[in-house]
């Protein structure tokens, strides 16, 4: 794989949302968010996606969105698992979930060597980014980064708080600094923020550039991620060791303050949809609709061959 690599963070279940919200319809055929997000990723010259899921719903995620992408992209699983794990540490009694999104980015380094995009299977992402960042990834150099960074006031929801990574960016359009807000609530075109769970909040410019976790990496990311990984489990196995998460907006933030890479923000001025919660899918759908009926997608993404091409 010498092109850029598009991977997928699917193994996640909605706890917020209430069921496999990766797999819940927002389209005619079938067609949900994820489809819309690797249609573009194959518009931009992506031509491989590697799925991250868990083992035990392989074959309904298989059935339900694989088999009608393998018509047009070669497409590969991996399996997130709670017990991958460094030599030497174990998954403590009790412990249900994977341990967050940098060892869900790990699932892959048997199977990844080329530059590669990762995003979320549940967040709409738009058609720009894609393009963008797999430009980025087309020249490919160690310890250079990319990631996506939209306007906070394009990626909050009517119906709760989100989780975002809020951004800090120098003149040049690099990343400074990344710090990752669980509790995220829209306020009119701004926001507000609260570290309390709720009992006080903080003004945040709806202006601000945030993360939505699509991020161009290449095999540097990987290595550093992996070499890091059992510094945090000390960490976490000591003071949080059910519910400790590797983020991986948290490895990037440490490679940054140590002046070891180098992050180039794209911005975009699209707006995200997703189905953080139940009531967002109302939405989503609308949303969907709209664009097709604007042209920008075709009612069925992936045809069989033979009948209406790309």
């Amino acid at each position: 794989m010498s092109k850029p690599v598009l991977v997928i963070m699917a193994a996640g279940m909605g706890s917020r949302y209430g069921g496999l919200k990766q797999l819940d319809p927002v389209g005619n055929h079938d067609q949900v968010i994820l489809d819309y997000s690797i249609y573009d990723a194959y518009r931009a010259g992506f031509e491989t996606v590697v799925f991250i899921i868990k083992e035990e719903l392989e074959k309904e995620f298989k059935s339900r969105v694989g088999r009608r992408i393998e018509r047009y992209m070669d497409v590969r699983y991996v399996f997130q698992r709670k017990d991958d794990l460094p030599e030497g540490y174990t998954v403590p009694e009790g412990r249900v979930k994977p341990w967050g999104t940098a060892q869900a980015a790990l699932s892959v380094r048997h199977m990844v060597g080329c530059p590669f995009a990762i995003i979320n299977a549940d967040d709409y992402y738009g058609r720009s980014a894609f393009q963008k960042v797999y430009d980025y990834l087309s020249n490919d150099r160690p310890y250079h980064y990319a990631m996506v960074g939209y306007r906070l006031r394009n990626t909050v929801t009517e119906n709760g708080s989100v989780a975002r990574g809020v951004c800090s960016v120098d003149q040049d359009g690099s990343l400074i600094e990344i710090h990752e807000r669980t509790a995220i609530e829209k306020d009119g075109e701004d926001a507000r923020y609260s570290e309390d769970g709720g009992q006080t909040w903080t003004a945040i410019s709806g202006e601000t550039l945030v993360s939505m976790n699509m991020w161009g990496f290449n095999r540097s990311f990987l290595e550093e991620a992996e070499a890091r990984f059992p510094a945090f489990l000390d960490k976490t196995l000591a003071e949080n060791p059910l519910k400790g998460e590797y983020f991986l907006p948290s490895v990037v933030d440490q490679l940054i303050r140590e002046g070891r890479a180098r992050v180039q923000v794209l911005p975009s001025e699209d707006k995200w949809y997703g189905v953080t919660y139940r009531e967002d899918k109302p939405t989503v759908i609308a949303a969907i609709a709209a664009m097709t009926e604007a042209g920008l997608y075709p009612e069925e993404l992936w045809p069989e061959k033979g009948a209406d091409e790309m």
